[in-house]
């Protein structure tokens, strides 16, 4: 199999002229783009990075971001990206786990870098717009072609090594080889049905898989990778258009944040043809409206996660709503009974039960950095406890219902909060809803509905319409909070740890609750 190296120069070699890359008024072609990555890693292995060593990248969606990324692949260097949200104690954390033997940031994150222990005497690589006394600029470290072509890795190589969100306890390292990632790369083209001269919005962060696996696919067809640095709506809105953008990977947030922000047009995003969308559920609600929007010839619900890219897909998601679908072409998945410890007991059909994927996969993880315990809490007779919970229907297909962790045990019954946020979403005026499980004395939890209104509802009109919906009555809320916003982590999933610390906004107060 190819290295990521070569998938890249076949891309060059097939149509050099062809765009690679744009940002803002910056754009590469294929060729231009080569030129551009051979320099950077000839300048990453002037300041001594060899093959197998990290490079700790802190920036956001901008092209010099995505050029580290591919210099690495060239050579050898095993590319770390990190939210450029992060404060200082994090990067340190992760400057020392990952053993990282340079950093590279931009003005998003300077600030907490120059807070950082851990950098110490490490070579510091900056873009243009950052002052840092013996930091490197990006244009300096690019300023000179290798004399021979640097293509130092192959496919059994690290290629990258992603962090988990840390939702509980540090964040885990989840290194990836080349052949990994091209292999998610190519099943990410079929199963979206990508094309030559595709172009995507590069808006879900390089530090994110699904960043990743954008940029890595519009090499593979030759296609054309629009990078906007952080989402803004209007930016992204305008980009489309301008840039003629073919499909969308996205989370369901920022489709919600584009269908609600007042440019938008259908108009504006007729360019648009394929859909998809990862990294949570899409409420039946959400998914009617981006339906409707974008009118789609491809429509596709990508359940996934970085230790294992792909589980499951299903091409038409809005026929059936809450369907993850099936197993993707490099995986097998299944459902085990809560609490198993093998993966060889089946759930029954409908049977909420843990969700499991097959480590043979050609595009999985084979273990955590350094954290043998995570490995051996996930990790069981070569299958990947995911963590997540869901249930086959009757057809074959899989539903996702939530998080292990987030499950709400009420009275003794299990309730799954996309359950009852599917219900709720369809009501027109609530514009997002959340639902997390509260401490009760009496039941245990309560199931509490955090809702964002987008006109006026009260309790008692939601209660009929959850009842209208067919909700079990045990699944429907006890209690509900109308709030501002409904706390989300960097790359739009839904915080319910904050919810159930009681850390939001409350409609019509300034403060958090």
């Amino acid at each position: 199999m190819f290295d990521l190296g070569r998938t890249l120069l076949a891309a060059v070699e097939r149509r050099p002229q062809a765009p690679a890359i744009t940002d803002g008024a910056v754009r590469f072609t294929y060729h231009e783009w080569f030129e551009q990555t051979q320099a950077v890693a000839n300048g990453l292995e002037t300041l001594g990075l060899a093959r197998g060593d990290r490079l700790l990248v802190v920036m956001q969606n901008r092209w010099q971001m995505a050029a580290l990324h591919w210099a690495c692949q060239f050579a050898g260097i095993i590319v770390t990206p990190l939210n450029w949200r992060s404060k200082a104690e994090e990067i340190d954390y992760c400057i020392a786990d990952a053993e990282a033997k340079a950093v590279a940031y931009d003005a998003s994150c300077a600030e907490a870098m120059a807070q950082c222990r851990e950098v110490g005497d490490l070579p510091r690589i900056v873009t243009d717009d950052v002052s840092a006394d013996g930091a490197q600029s990006f244009s300096a470290l690019a300023a000179h072609a290798p004399s021979k072509l640097i293509l130092r890795s192959e496919a059994d190589d690290w290629s990258l090594m992603l962090y988990t969100s840390g939702t509980s306890g540090r964040p885990k390292g989840v290194p990836r080889r080349h052949r990994a990632e091209r292999a998610a790369a190519l099943a990410h083209v079929a199963q979206n049905l990508y094309r030559q001269d595709e172009c995507t919005l590069g808006v879900m962060p390089l530090y994110h898989t699904m960043g990743v696996r954008s940029l890595l696919a519009m090499a593979v067809i030759d296609g054309h990778f629009v990078c906007i640095p952080r989402f803004d709506p209007a930016a992204t809105i305008r980009a489309i258009e301008s840039a003629g953008v073919t499909n969308l990977y996205l989370v369901p947030t920022l489709y919600h944040m584009l269908l609600e922000h007042a440019d938008f047009s259908k108009e504006r995003v007729a360019s648009v043809t394929k859909i998809g969308f990862a990294g949570a559920p899409m409420s039946d609600g959400l998914m009617q409206r981006v339906a409707a929007a974008f009118q789609p010839e491809l429509f596709v619900n990508h359940y996934g996660s970085s230790e294992v890219y792909t589980y499951t897909i299903d091409q038409q998601a809005a026929r059936k709503p809450g369907s993850s679908g099936r197993a993707a072409l490099n995986q097998r998945i299944r459902v085990v009974p809560i609490g198993a410890e093998s993966p060889d007991t089946s759930a029954a059909v409908g049977e909420e039960g843990a969700i499991v994927a097959d480590m043979a996969g050609d595009e999985a993880f084979e273990g955590y950095w350094k954290r043998p315990e995570a490995d051996a809490k996930s990790l069981k007779d070569g299958w990947f406890f995911t963590g997540d919970t869901g249930y086959f229907d009757t057809e074959g297909d899989l539903f996702v219902t939530g998080r292990l962790d987030d499950l709400i045990i009420t009275g003794g019954e299990n309730v799954s909060p996309v359950d009852v946020e599917n219900a709720l979403s369809t009501h027109p005026a609530v514009a997002e809803v959340a639902v997390a499980g509260l401490e009760d004395e009496q039941w245990g939890k309560i199931v509490t509905a955090f809702i964002k209104r987008r006109e006026a509802v009260d309790e008692q009109t939601l209660q009929e319409h959850c009842l209208s919906s067919g909700l079990a009555n045990f699944k429907r809320p006890r209690r509900y909070v109308f709030v501002e916003e409904i706390p989300k982590s960097a790359v739009g999933k839904v915080l319910r740890r904050e919810l159930v610390a009681e850390r939001y906004v409350v409609e019509g107060a300034t403060t958090p609750s």
